[in-house]
């Protein structure tokens, strides 16, 4: 089938941190954006920048002539109620041979139940959720994991790539949130590691910023010691853009596959209530750099 090119129409469901940079490129690529979120102001200060796109009523309203829909929204729970549940779901409005486009990070058992569902009216499913976070949102240099069929991922092709560099189809539905879970358990379990590292070095003497710098030139360097250890937890700014409530959802979900799986991951356990806990410590929307201040709680609880 022709894949989906500018000027085509996408309808865009959630403008929060990573939707709204997300939504705009789309907007700059050319395309035709019909909007729908819980928070008019969202809407409205998009539109006020983005004059092209239209404001819709509903996720129903927001689909009707679209050729894709794209969910940005906090879980799978609430794509399912925009999409297909909820009052004027976005599936009244999509005509058979459309694409939905998951972009959130959902579960991805119920990712598989919600294409299935999806497949009965003629509309096909690709969960494709996103890595990089909102700088690289903002740039358009996403790496988005893809699952589904290779043949949707074509078409869908120019619309992710007005947002991303890097696409990759991971494998059928479901394919693209287990890799997103998986990936973020592996992200959050460095960024533990190089924050409690900080922790004991801070407390023998050692300078923090010494640290990420030799952490940097050595094998102990990761995504956490490039990215987050000088700019976000040596300068203690905890900005990241990214919560501690999401990276405790993602484990979770990585917890659940590997349930579902009947697969004993014991690190990934640990991981999960770590997080969790830190999550009550911290709370839901602090950033998830500030794991650190936990970290630190945890070394004052041993003294």
């Amino acid at each position: 089938m022709t894949p989906l090119a500018p000027p085509a129409t996408i309808a865009f469901l959630g403008l929060g941190m990573m939707g709204r940079p997300m939504a705009a490129r789309l907007v700059e690529a050319g395309f035709k954006l019909r909007l729908f979120d819980i928070s008019q102001k969202a809407v409205s200060d998009f539109i006020g920048a983005h004059p092209s796109a239209l404001a819709t009523a509903s996720p129903k309203a927001a689909a009707q002539g679209a050729d894709a829909l794209i969910t940005m929204l906090p879980d799978g729970k609430i794509v399912r109620q925009a999409v297909i549940e909820g009052r004027d779901a976005a599936r009244e409005g999509l005509v058979a041979g459309a694409l939905v486009l998951d972009m959130s990070s959902s579960n991805p058992v119920d990712t598989q139940k919600l294409a299935r569902d999806l497949a009965a009216s003629g509309v096909a499913l690709l969960d494709a959720p996103v890595s990089g976070g909102v700088k690289r949102a903002i740039d358009g240099s996403l790496s988005i994991m893809v699952g589904g069929a290779a043949a949707d991922l074509e078409r869908a092709r120019p619309v992710f790539a007005a947002m991303g560099r890097t696409i990759t189809l991971c494998g059928p539905a479901g394919a693209g949130h287990t890799m997103k879970a998986l990936n973020n358990y592996l992200s959050a379990a460095g960024l533990v590691a190089m924050c409690e590292a900080l922790v004991v070095g801070e407390a023998f003497g050692l300078d923090p910023g010494t640290m990420v710098d030799v952490f940097n030139s050595s094998t102990g360097k990761s995504k956490a010691t490039e990215v987050k250890g000088r700019q976000f937890v040596v300068s203690r700014t905890f900005a990241a853009g990214f919560t501690t409530g999401l990276m405790a959802k993602d484990l979770r979900t990585a917890g659940e596959v590997a349930q579902h799986l009947e697969l004993n991951m014991p690190m990934l356990q640990r991981a999960v209530a770590y997080w969790n806990d830190a999550n009550g410590k911290l709370g839901v929307a602090a950033d998830h750099t500030e794991i650190f201040r936990y970290a630190e709680m945890l070394a004052e609880e041993g003294t």
